[in-house]
């Protein structure tokens, strides 16, 4: 409507609905679908999703048959922590953002309480790893650092939002965020997980950047690291070995210390540019080990080809953009820390895994967020996008979008059911 002075007045009801399902928000001159980062992160997680459910199908039969003798045995155990992990990403999305500041301490502590649990009788180990919790009575165990990656997010999300400009003093940074990530970082490292230790480390410095850390503490943090991870390499001669071989200061021996590394680069060139097909993969035929969980991205590449592999780089680029794009335009510091940790989490992991497979790092247990196998992985990884979908829905102008283009489908529903009536 059109006003006798020639400005256009915006009506409300329907007019004022129509206008908000377009989702636009003007900033800095330019026009922004509002809630593009709920999409881009919900589409394409559910995306990497369901490419992870395929394959590791497609890399665990046949494993699976000789274990079990049923070819359906890893993927129905995938599917069911997938059918566990979906409810509590969508419970999650939907808790309000006041919520979470009041659940960041209980969820540190409890996270940190699970993985004091690896000390006691209940502790697993795996390949040297005492990284793992048996529940009783079931069948089940638990990787406890999996839920010590979310429980840190929040937490220094919360901590270093109230601490701006204070963060310019080394007592500021020092109490309580670097003191509860060095915390966090050492009851990890105490179970010799070094893999999940470096993404810790990627996922405090993503959340004290977002925060406003000076970056003279990122160069001095990154001398510390180094000379610490070469420590913890020398301790363990396993390590030293796997690094040794990479660098080529041992001789390779593609039969042992290299043979992981080998066997997926020649899945990766068997695939080609379209692959040898879904389910024809040679190396899932008990030559690659894990090929179901860290170097399920081999199998992808011999399956699905270049392309299936720069599928899963553009979702994971897409994933990136939302999270992103939510620290950009959110006001609240409390959730640009937390998503801002949250993404660096995701992204350093899926880098150091799919560095590893083609041969740019040397083997570190890890594995390929929302796509490989594993528990404990997959209900965390749910959980932290569940919780990211939240702060999206609360970006400036996404509530109202989501909530009218859900009332447009309510209503489009009404006129075909009506429609069938008739």
């Amino acid at each position: 409507m059109t006003t006798l002075d020639g400005t256009r007045r915006v009506r409300t009801g329907r007019t004022t609905r129509t206008a908000t399902a377009r989702a636009t928000a003007r900033e800095g001159g330019r026009t922004e679908i509002a809630a593009l980062s709920y999409y881009l992160v919900g589409g394409a997680s559910l995306l990497l999703l369901a490419i992870g459910v395929v394959m590791v199908l497609s890399a665990s039969t046949i494993d699976s048959i000789r274990t079990t003798g049923s070819p359906y045995d890893g993927f129905l155990g995938q599917m069911t922590f997938v059918l566990l992990g979906l409810p509590l990403a969508v419970v999650a999305s939907r808790i309000p953002v006041r919520w979470y500041r009041r659940l960041a301490w209980p969820a540190l502590l409890g996270a940190l309480g699970l993985q004091m649990l690896i000390f006691t009788p209940l502790g697993v180990e795996v390949n040297g790893n005492t990284n793992w919790i048996k529940i009783p009575g079931t069948g089940q165990s638990v990787q406890p650092s999996e839920f010590v990656k979310l429980g840190l997010a929040l937490w220094l999300g919360l901590v270093l939002s109230r601490k701006g400009r204070l963060l310019e003093q080394w007592r500021h940074v020092l109490v309580p965020g670097a003191l509860g990530a060095g915390a966090g970082l050492g009851l990890v490292l105490a179970g010799h997980d070094m893999g999940t230790g470096l993404v810790i480390v990627a996922l405090v410095g993503g959340a004290f950047f977002v925060a406003g850390l000076p970056l003279r503490w990122f160069a001095g943090a990154a001398v510390a690291g180094a000379g610490a991870a070469a420590f913890l390499v020398a301790l363990k001669p396993s390590r030293m070995n796997r690094v040794m071989s990479f660098l080529g200061l041992s001789e390779a021996d593609p039969s042992g210390v290299g043979f992981q590394t080998q066997h997926g680069l020649w899945g990766l060139g068997t695939g080609g540019i379209s692959g040898v097909g879904l389910g024809a993969s040679r190396e899932k035929w008990s030559y690659l080990p894990e090929a179901q969980n860290d170097f399920i991205f081999a199998i992808i590449g011999e399956e699905l080809g270049l392309l299936g592999t720069l599928l899963v780089l553009g979702l994971l680029g897409a994933l990136a953009v939302g999270m992103f794009r939510i620290v950009r335009r959110h006001r609240d510091p409390f959730v640009q820390i937390t998503t801002g940790a949250v993404a660096t989490w995701i992204l350093a992991q899926s880098l150091i895994n799919i560095g590893v497979v083609i041969g740019l790092l040397p083997v570190i247990g890890v594995p390929l967020p929302l796509v490989s196998a594993g528990g404990s992985a997959m209900i965390s990884t749910l959980l932290a996008i569940g919780v990211v979908l939240a702060f999206a829905r609360s970006e400036p102008g996404a509530a109202q979008a989501l909530a009218t283009r859900g009332g447009v489908v309510r209503r489009s529903l009404a006129v075909v059911g009506r429609g069938r009536r008739g």
